[in-house]
Protein backbone atom coordinates (compact mmCIF):
# COMPACT_ATOMS: atom_id res chain seq x y z
CA UNK A 1 0.00 0.00 0.00
CA UNK A 2 0.90 3.70 -0.53
CA UNK A 3 1.46 6.07 2.17
CA UNK A 4 -1.64 7.72 1.04
CA UNK A 5 -3.71 4.80 1.01
CA UNK A 6 -2.52 4.14 4.89
CA UNK A 7 -4.74 5.83 7.07
CA UNK A 8 -3.78 5.36 10.73
CA UNK A 9 -6.42 6.98 12.52
CA UNK A 10 -9.07 3.63 12.82
CA UNK A 11 -12.72 4.11 11.83
CA UNK A 12 -15.55 2.41 13.81
CA UNK A 13 -17.43 -0.47 12.55
CA UNK A 14 -20.21 0.28 9.43
CA UNK A 15 -23.63 1.15 10.70
CA UNK A 16 -26.29 -1.65 10.40
CA UNK A 17 -27.73 -0.53 7.17
CA UNK A 18 -24.14 -0.29 5.43
CA UNK A 19 -22.86 -3.31 3.84
CA UNK A 20 -20.53 -5.18 6.20
CA UNK A 21 -16.90 -5.62 4.69
CA UNK A 22 -15.98 -9.54 3.36
CA UNK A 23 -13.34 -11.18 4.78
CA UNK A 24 -10.41 -12.42 3.11
CA UNK A 25 -7.83 -13.86 5.36
CA UNK A 26 -5.10 -12.33 7.42
CA UNK A 27 -3.15 -9.11 6.22
CA UNK A 28 -1.93 -7.96 4.27
CA UNK A 29 -4.45 -8.37 0.72
CA UNK A 30 -3.52 -10.17 -1.91
CA UNK A 31 -1.23 -9.42 -4.25
CA UNK A 32 -1.65 -11.85 -6.97
CA UNK A 33 -4.48 -13.00 -8.72
CA UNK A 34 -3.91 -16.88 -7.42
CA UNK A 35 -3.97 -15.75 -4.05
CA UNK A 36 -7.23 -13.69 -4.33
CA UNK A 37 -8.57 -16.54 -6.14
CA UNK A 38 -8.31 -19.30 -3.05
CA UNK A 39 -9.50 -15.99 -0.48
CA UNK A 40 -12.68 -15.74 -2.95
CA UNK A 41 -13.27 -19.81 -2.76
CA UNK A 42 -12.61 -19.97 1.23
CA UNK A 43 -15.15 -16.75 1.85
CA UNK A 44 -17.51 -18.37 -0.16
CA UNK A 45 -17.33 -21.58 1.61
CA UNK A 46 -17.73 -19.86 5.06
CA UNK A 47 -20.38 -17.66 3.90
CA UNK A 48 -22.54 -20.85 2.85
CA UNK A 49 -22.12 -22.50 6.40
CA UNK A 50 -21.25 -25.90 5.08
CA UNK A 51 -25.10 -25.91 2.90
CA UNK A 52 -22.92 -25.80 -0.59
CA UNK A 53 -21.38 -29.36 -1.97
CA UNK A 54 -19.35 -29.08 -4.85
CA UNK A 55 -17.58 -25.83 -4.02
CA UNK A 56 -14.29 -27.13 -4.09
CA UNK A 57 -15.04 -28.12 -7.99
CA UNK A 58 -16.05 -24.52 -8.22
CA UNK A 59 -13.48 -22.64 -10.95
CA UNK A 60 -12.57 -19.50 -9.67
CA UNK A 61 -10.01 -17.09 -11.41
CA UNK A 62 -8.94 -13.91 -10.75
CA UNK A 63 -6.28 -10.66 -12.27
CA UNK A 64 -4.92 -8.26 -10.20
CA UNK A 65 -3.75 -5.11 -11.12
CA UNK A 66 -2.25 -3.07 -8.38
CA UNK A 67 -5.25 -2.72 -5.74
CA UNK A 68 -7.89 -3.20 -8.63
CA UNK A 69 -9.02 -6.71 -10.06
CA UNK A 70 -8.96 -6.53 -13.98
CA UNK A 71 -11.10 -9.67 -13.70
CA UNK A 72 -13.01 -12.32 -11.52
CA UNK A 73 -14.22 -14.96 -13.39
CA UNK A 74 -16.37 -17.65 -11.21
CA UNK A 75 -18.12 -20.49 -12.41
CA UNK A 76 -20.32 -22.26 -9.99
CA UNK A 77 -22.08 -25.07 -12.16
CA UNK A 78 -22.42 -28.62 -10.38
CA UNK A 79 -22.70 -26.43 -7.19
CA UNK A 80 -25.48 -27.88 -4.91
CA UNK A 81 -26.66 -25.77 -2.26
CA UNK A 82 -29.56 -27.18 0.48
CA UNK A 83 -32.06 -26.34 2.97
CA UNK A 84 -30.60 -29.02 5.36
CA UNK A 85 -26.96 -28.63 5.85
CA UNK A 86 -24.72 -27.46 8.67
CA UNK A 87 -27.00 -24.36 9.45
CA UNK A 88 -25.05 -21.20 11.71
CA UNK A 89 -26.36 -21.21 15.01
CA UNK A 90 -29.07 -19.41 15.68
CA UNK A 91 -29.12 -15.77 17.23
CA UNK A 92 -25.11 -15.78 16.57
CA UNK A 93 -23.93 -13.19 13.96
CA UNK A 94 -20.75 -14.25 12.28
CA UNK A 95 -20.81 -10.74 10.33
CA UNK A 96 -16.90 -9.24 10.20
CA UNK A 97 -17.68 -5.76 11.69
CA UNK A 98 -13.97 -5.09 12.46
CA UNK A 99 -12.22 -1.57 13.50
CA UNK A 100 -10.55 -0.33 10.40
CA UNK A 101 -6.97 0.89 10.56
CA UNK A 102 -6.23 1.20 6.60
CA UNK A 103 -8.45 1.59 3.47
CA UNK A 104 -6.91 1.49 -0.54
CA UNK A 105 -9.58 2.16 -3.17
CA UNK A 106 -9.84 -0.29 -5.98
CA UNK A 107 -12.40 -0.93 -8.35
CA UNK A 108 -13.70 -4.47 -9.96
CA UNK A 109 -13.39 -4.00 -13.52
CA UNK A 110 -15.25 -7.27 -14.65
CA UNK A 111 -17.24 -9.84 -13.11
CA UNK A 112 -18.48 -12.77 -14.43
CA UNK A 113 -20.33 -15.40 -13.06
CA UNK A 114 -21.92 -18.52 -15.17
CA UNK A 115 -23.36 -22.03 -13.61
CA UNK A 116 -24.81 -24.26 -15.37
CA UNK A 117 -25.99 -25.16 -13.53
CA UNK A 118 -26.33 -24.53 -10.06
CA UNK A 119 -28.55 -26.77 -7.93
CA UNK A 120 -30.51 -24.19 -4.86
CA UNK A 121 -33.36 -25.46 -3.06
CA UNK A 122 -33.65 -28.91 -5.38
CA UNK A 123 -34.10 -26.68 -8.05
CA UNK A 124 -31.95 -26.72 -11.17
CA UNK A 125 -31.02 -22.88 -11.77
CA UNK A 126 -28.80 -22.03 -15.12
CA UNK A 127 -26.87 -18.43 -14.35
CA UNK A 128 -25.36 -16.19 -16.64
CA UNK A 129 -24.17 -12.42 -15.42
CA UNK A 130 -21.08 -10.02 -15.83
CA UNK A 131 -21.20 -6.66 -14.19
CA UNK A 132 -18.63 -4.33 -15.30
CA UNK A 133 -17.03 -1.05 -12.93
CA UNK A 134 -17.62 -2.39 -9.81
CA UNK A 135 -15.95 -0.33 -6.78
CA UNK A 136 -14.65 -1.10 -3.58
CA UNK A 137 -11.72 -0.94 -0.82
CA UNK A 138 -9.74 -3.13 0.38
CA UNK A 139 -9.76 -2.91 4.32
CA UNK A 140 -7.46 -3.99 6.85
CA UNK A 141 -9.03 -4.47 10.45
CA UNK A 142 -7.18 -4.26 13.74
CA UNK A 143 -7.76 -7.96 14.07
CA UNK A 144 -5.11 -8.55 11.55
CA UNK A 145 -7.11 -9.48 8.78
CA UNK A 146 -7.81 -8.38 5.59
CA UNK A 147 -11.12 -7.57 3.43
CA UNK A 148 -13.04 -5.77 0.89
CA UNK A 149 -15.89 -3.13 1.36
CA UNK A 150 -18.31 -2.92 -1.07
CA UNK A 151 -18.78 1.09 -2.48
CA UNK A 152 -22.32 2.36 -3.72
CA UNK A 153 -22.48 3.15 -7.21
CA UNK A 154 -22.86 6.38 -8.17
CA UNK A 155 -23.85 8.54 -11.21
CA UNK A 156 -20.19 9.55 -11.47
CA UNK A 157 -19.41 5.50 -11.46
CA UNK A 158 -22.13 3.64 -12.92
CA UNK A 159 -22.47 -0.06 -13.08
CA UNK A 160 -23.48 -1.92 -16.28
CA UNK A 161 -23.88 -5.53 -17.27
CA UNK A 162 -26.37 -7.89 -18.02
CA UNK A 163 -27.93 -11.37 -16.33
CA UNK A 164 -29.95 -13.74 -17.68
CA UNK A 165 -31.46 -16.84 -15.26
CA UNK A 166 -33.18 -19.65 -16.88
CA UNK A 167 -35.23 -22.81 -14.78
CA UNK A 168 -36.95 -25.62 -15.75
CA UNK A 169 -40.56 -24.47 -15.58
CA UNK A 170 -41.85 -28.11 -14.49
CA UNK A 171 -38.88 -28.54 -11.71
CA UNK A 172 -40.49 -24.77 -10.31
CA UNK A 173 -43.98 -25.86 -9.97
CA UNK A 174 -42.38 -29.43 -8.12
CA UNK A 175 -40.27 -26.54 -5.89
CA UNK A 176 -42.97 -24.69 -5.13
CA UNK A 177 -45.59 -27.62 -4.91
CA UNK A 178 -43.16 -28.39 -1.83
CA UNK A 179 -43.01 -25.18 -0.34
CA UNK A 180 -46.75 -24.72 -0.17
CA UNK A 181 -47.70 -28.33 1.11
CA UNK A 182 -45.00 -27.19 4.16
CA UNK A 183 -46.78 -23.73 4.58
CA UNK A 184 -50.52 -25.24 4.38
CA UNK A 185 -49.66 -28.19 6.93
CA UNK A 186 -48.54 -25.54 9.22
CA UNK A 187 -52.51 -24.63 8.63
CA UNK A 188 -53.77 -27.86 8.45
CA UNK A 189 -54.43 -28.43 4.99
CA UNK A 190 -53.13 -30.81 3.19
CA UNK A 191 -51.93 -30.36 -0.20
CA UNK A 192 -53.31 -32.80 -2.81
CA UNK A 193 -52.75 -31.48 -5.95
CA UNK A 194 -51.19 -28.60 -7.59
CA UNK A 195 -50.97 -27.50 -11.44
CA UNK A 196 -49.15 -24.20 -12.21
CA UNK A 197 -49.47 -22.78 -15.83
CA UNK A 198 -47.42 -19.46 -16.74
CA UNK A 199 -48.58 -18.25 -20.67
CA UNK A 200 -46.26 -15.39 -22.19
CA UNK A 201 -48.20 -12.50 -23.67
CA UNK A 202 -45.21 -10.83 -25.08
CA UNK A 203 -41.56 -10.23 -23.91
CA UNK A 204 -42.58 -8.26 -20.63
CA UNK A 205 -45.76 -9.72 -19.91
CA UNK A 206 -47.57 -13.25 -18.51
CA UNK A 207 -50.69 -14.80 -17.70
CA UNK A 208 -50.42 -17.39 -14.40
CA UNK A 209 -52.71 -19.67 -13.43
CA UNK A 210 -52.93 -21.51 -10.57
CA UNK A 211 -55.58 -24.60 -9.70
CA UNK A 212 -55.18 -26.59 -6.31
CA UNK A 213 -56.40 -29.54 -4.90
CA UNK A 214 -56.89 -29.09 -0.92
CA UNK A 215 -58.23 -31.42 1.68
CA UNK A 216 -58.64 -30.51 5.50
CA UNK A 217 -59.91 -33.33 8.11
CA UNK A 218 -61.86 -35.86 6.55
CA UNK A 219 -64.75 -33.69 5.46
CA UNK A 220 -64.04 -30.57 3.51
CA UNK A 221 -62.10 -31.17 0.30
CA UNK A 222 -62.07 -28.65 -2.51
CA UNK A 223 -60.48 -27.20 -5.64
CA UNK A 224 -58.94 -23.65 -5.43
CA UNK A 225 -58.44 -21.45 -8.87
CA UNK A 226 -55.86 -18.70 -9.09
CA UNK A 227 -55.14 -16.22 -12.42
CA UNK A 228 -53.36 -13.14 -12.35
CA UNK A 229 -51.38 -11.42 -15.28
CA UNK A 230 -47.80 -10.05 -14.81
CA UNK A 231 -46.22 -7.20 -16.38
CA UNK A 232 -43.07 -5.00 -16.61
CA UNK A 233 -43.81 -1.96 -18.31
CA UNK A 234 -40.91 0.38 -20.44
CA UNK A 235 -40.20 2.12 -17.21
CA UNK A 236 -39.34 -0.97 -15.18
CA UNK A 237 -42.79 -0.67 -13.26
CA UNK A 238 -43.80 -4.42 -12.41
CA UNK A 239 -47.79 -4.76 -12.14
CA UNK A 240 -49.64 -7.81 -10.89
CA UNK A 241 -53.08 -7.57 -12.20
CA UNK A 242 -56.66 -9.32 -12.79
CA UNK A 243 -56.30 -11.47 -10.10
CA UNK A 244 -59.31 -13.92 -9.62
CA UNK A 245 -59.68 -16.40 -6.62
CA UNK A 246 -62.36 -18.86 -7.04
CA UNK A 247 -63.66 -22.32 -5.56
CA UNK A 248 -66.45 -24.54 -6.76
CA UNK A 249 -67.01 -25.61 -3.05
CA UNK A 250 -69.14 -23.26 -1.28
CA UNK A 251 -67.26 -22.79 2.14
CA UNK A 252 -64.22 -22.07 0.67
CA UNK A 253 -65.20 -19.71 -2.01
CA UNK A 254 -67.05 -17.80 1.05
CA UNK A 255 -63.64 -17.80 2.75
CA UNK A 256 -61.62 -16.87 -0.87
CA UNK A 257 -64.29 -13.74 -0.55
CA UNK A 258 -63.23 -12.48 3.11
CA UNK A 259 -59.42 -12.01 1.62
CA UNK A 260 -60.16 -11.06 -2.11
CA UNK A 261 -60.06 -7.43 -0.40
CA UNK A 262 -56.97 -7.95 1.24
CA UNK A 263 -55.66 -9.32 -2.36
CA UNK A 264 -56.93 -6.52 -4.27
CA UNK A 265 -54.73 -4.38 -1.67
CA UNK A 266 -51.95 -5.84 -1.75
CA UNK A 267 -51.69 -6.15 -5.60
CA UNK A 268 -53.08 -2.85 -6.14
CA UNK A 269 -49.60 -1.19 -5.92
CA UNK A 270 -46.93 -1.25 -8.58
CA UNK A 271 -43.39 -2.41 -8.06
CA UNK A 272 -41.09 0.21 -9.64
CA UNK A 273 -38.09 -2.66 -10.10
CA UNK A 274 -35.55 0.56 -10.74
CA UNK A 275 -36.33 3.06 -7.87
CA UNK A 276 -34.52 1.53 -4.90
CA UNK A 277 -31.60 0.98 -6.96
CA UNK A 278 -28.30 3.34 -6.46
CA UNK A 279 -27.72 6.13 -8.18
CA UNK A 280 -25.56 4.36 -10.51
CA UNK A 281 -27.01 1.28 -11.53
CA UNK A 282 -30.03 1.71 -14.02
CA UNK A 283 -32.17 -1.36 -15.04
CA UNK A 284 -32.38 -0.51 -18.47
CA UNK A 285 -34.52 -3.88 -19.78
CA UNK A 286 -36.41 -6.82 -18.06
CA UNK A 287 -37.57 -9.59 -20.39
CA UNK A 288 -39.59 -12.46 -19.38
CA UNK A 289 -39.77 -15.59 -21.80
CA UNK A 290 -41.63 -18.48 -20.76
CA UNK A 291 -41.49 -22.16 -22.88
CA UNK A 292 -39.90 -25.35 -21.10
CA UNK A 293 -37.99 -22.84 -19.19
CA UNK A 294 -38.68 -19.65 -17.53
CA UNK A 295 -36.13 -17.18 -18.60
CA UNK A 296 -35.67 -13.75 -17.04
CA UNK A 297 -32.92 -11.12 -18.73
CA UNK A 298 -32.07 -7.95 -17.49
CA UNK A 299 -29.61 -5.53 -18.75
CA UNK A 300 -28.16 -2.61 -17.01
CA UNK A 301 -27.91 0.47 -18.95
Amino acid sequence: MTDAAQRPAPDHPAEPSAPDPIPLGAAPRPTDGADLAARVRTALADELGGTAAGLDRASISTVLDGASVTSADLDLSGVVVRTDGAARPAGVDTRWRPEIIRREPGTLRRLRVDAHRIVAVDLPVDVTAELEGLRFEWVEGSDGRVGVLPVEPTEEHPVSGHARVAVDKAGLVATARGLLTVVLLQQGITLTGLDVDLVSKGPRSAVLRVDAAIKRGMFLSARVQATASVSVDASMVLAVRDVQLASGNPLVAALLGTIRGRVEAATSRDIDLAEKLPAGVRLADVRLDVGQELVVTARLA
